[in-house]
C-alpha cells in the first residue's frame, strides 16, 4: 500500500469521526433542550401559567378583552394570552392558600368554631381571587398612565432633538436609532427602541414601524407628533420646519404647565401646614387637655388612646398620602 492510498485512508477516518461526534452532539442537544425548558419554566412564573392554562383560556379571553388595549399601551413585553394564563394562576393560587390559611388561623387561634371558620375562609379566598384579578387588571393602566406622562412631560426634549437631527439631514430611521442610543432613561428612549427593532430585527419599513408605534402610544401628544411625522414624510414636506413648529408648541405648552404646577403646589403646602402640621397640635393639645381633665373621650375610645392613635397612625398616614398625592401631580423631567 502505497503511502498516499494510506494518507487518503486515514483522511476518510477522520472525516467519519468527525461526523458521528458531530450527530451524537446535536443528539446531545436535543435531549437537553426539554430539561432547559423545564428550568425556564420554573424560573419564569409567566411560561408556567401559560404551559397548563395557555390552550385552556380560549374561552377566558372574551371576559378579559379590556385588559388587551391596556397591555398593549403599558410596554410589557408579554403577549395577552400569556397575560390571562398569568392572571387565572396567581388569582387561583391567591384564592386557594387563602381558604387553607384563614380557617386554621381562626380556628385555631382566634377558637373560632370549625364551620364559621370555614365560611371566613372561603368569602376571604373569594374575595384575595377576585382583588388580585382587579390587580392584574390595573397594573397595566397603571403602567400605561406612567409611560404617557413621562412621554409628554419629554414632549419638549423629543421634538427639539428630532428637529436638530432633521436639520442635518439625517434619514428618518436614523433619527429614531440615534434617540434610542440616549443613555439617559427616558419614555422616548424605550419608544425609539421598539422603532428601532420593528426596523432592523423585523424588517419593517420606516412608515411601517412608526403607524405601530402611534397605534400602541398611550400619550396622545406622542401619538399625534408621529401622525404628523408620517404624514410629512408621505407628503414630502420639510420634516425639520415641522419638528422645529411642534418644538416650540411643546415649549410654550411646557411652560403654561410648569406655572399650573407651582400654583398648585402653593394649594397643597396650604393643605399640608393646614391639616398635618395646624390640625394635629390643636388635636394633640384638646386630646392632652381631656386626659388631664379625666374625660371619656369618643366612646370606648379614652383620650391617652386617641392621642396615641393621631401621633403613630393619623400623622404617617396623612404624610404618606401627601407624598403619593405630590408625586402623581409632579412631572417628570
Amino acid at each position: 500500500m502505497s503511502f498516499a492510498n494510506l494518507k487518503e485512508r486515514i483522511s476518510r477516518i477522520g472525516k467519519r469521526i468527525i461526523e458521528a461526534y458531530s450527530k451524537i452532539s446535536s443528539v446531545r442537544s436535543q435531549l437537553k433542550e426539554p430539561i432547559k425548558d423545564k428550568g425556564s419554566l420554573k424560573r419564569k412564573p409567566e411560561l408556567f401559567a401559560y404551559h397548563f392554562f395557555g390552550r385552556k383560556t380560549d374561552h377566558a379571553l372574551p371576559l378579559f378583552r379590556d385588559m388587551d388595549t391596556g397591555l398593549r399601551k403599558s410596554g410589557l413585553k408579554i403577549s395577552f394570552k400569556t397575560y390571562v394564563s398569568l392572571t387565572i394562576l396567581v388569582s387561583l393560587a391567591a384564592a386557594v392558600s387563602t381558604i387553607l390559611i384563614v380557617p386554621l388561623l381562626f380556628h385555631l387561634l382566634l377558637r373560632i368554631a370549625l364551620f364559621p371558620s370555614l365560611l371566613f375562609g372561603i368569602g376571604f379566598g373569594l374575595l384575595a381571587g377576585a382583588l388580585t384579578i382587579i390587580f392584574f387588571y390595573i397594573y397595566p393602566l397603571y403602567r400605561a398612565d406612567n409611560t404617557k406622562r413621562n412621554l409628554d412631560n419629554t414632549m419638549d426634549f423629543t421634538t427639539a432633538y428630532l428637529a436638530i437631527l432633521a436639520g442635518a439631514s439625517i434619514p428618518p430611521d436614523r433619527m429614531f436609532r440615534s434617540l434610542s442610543n440616549i443613555p439617559q432613561k427616558l419614555a422616548i428612549v424605550d419608544e425609539a427602541r421598539t422603532i428601532v427593532r420593528d426596523v432592523e430585527l423585523f424588517g419593517a419599513d420606516i412608515i411601517t414601524a412608526l403607524e405601530n408605534a402611534s397605534k400602541r402610544a398611550p400619550s396622545e401628544r406622542f401619538k399625534e407628533l408621529l401622525e404628523g411625522f408620517i404624514s410629512t414624510i408621505h407628503s414630502g414636506g420639510n420634516l425639520m420646519s415641522y419638528l422645529i413648529e411642534r418644538s416650540q408648541e411643546n415649549m410654550s405648552l411646557k411652560h403654561i404647565l410648569l406655572k399650573k404646577f407651582a400654583d398648585t403646589l402653593g394649594v397643597l403646602s396650604e393643605f399640608y401646614v393646614t391639616i398635618l402640621i395646624a390640625g394635629p397640635l390643636i388635636f394633640i393639645v384638646m386630646f392632652a387637655v381631656m386626659a388631664m381633665l379625666g374625660g371619656n373621650g369618643l366612646g370606648i375610645l379614652d383620650p391617652s388612646l386617641l392621642l396615641m392613635l393621631l401621633t403613630y397612625i393619623g400623622i404617617p398616614v396623612g404624610s404618606v398620602a401627601f407624598v403619593v398625592i405630590l408625586d402623581a401631580l409632579s412631572p417628570r423631567w
